[in-house]
């Protein structure tokens, strides 16, 4: 197996928000299929979920994801939408701090695990896009590289 990328606290926080203008249906569609295109790239076993607004919009299951999935990208979106950043980056802050979720106050339905990122509109989180399946690390790049493309484009 080859290593795990190394993923800082101070590589997290220098990485762009996902911040745009508007985001609807259609947009959430496109990045989604956008996704899809990364994760064949990169040959991943992945599922990628797109929420807006709190409802599901896009859902793909890759390679050997299924059901087991569902709680970590439900888990892992619910702590980018309350910290309104990137779930790993939550989990390096609390890593920093010695602290845990549960000292936060949240329940364990709340996964500070790598994978998702919060989609901004006027500095407000509207939604998430969550990859869960390989390691947190590898969910969070192959999220990151989705919107970087999407934002490209």
């Amino acid at each position: 197996m080859t290593d795990l990328p190394v993923l800082t606290l101070e590589d997290l926080q220098a990485q762009r928000p996902f911040e745009v203008d508007a985001f609807g249906n259609d947009d959430a569609v496109l990045l989604g299929q956008i996704g899809i295109q990364v994760i064949r790239e990169r040959e991943l076993d992945l599922a990628v979920d797109i929420v807006l607004d709190g409802h599901l919009v896009f859902r793909a299951k890759t390679g050997t994801t299924g059901p087991g999935n569902d709680e970590w990208l439900a888990g892992k979106a619910l702590v980018a939408r309350h910290y309104g950043v990137p779930s790993l980056l939550v989990r390096r802050r609390l890593e920093a701090a010695g602290r845990t979720l549960a000292d936060e106050g949240l329940d364990e339905a709340h996964r500070a695990h790598g994978g998702s990122i919060p989609i901004l509109v006027d500095g407000a989180v509207v939604g998430t896009v969550t990859m869960s399946g390989e390691p947190d690390v590898i969910d969070h790049e192959a999220c990151y590289e989705t919107i970087t493309r999407f934002l490209a484009s």
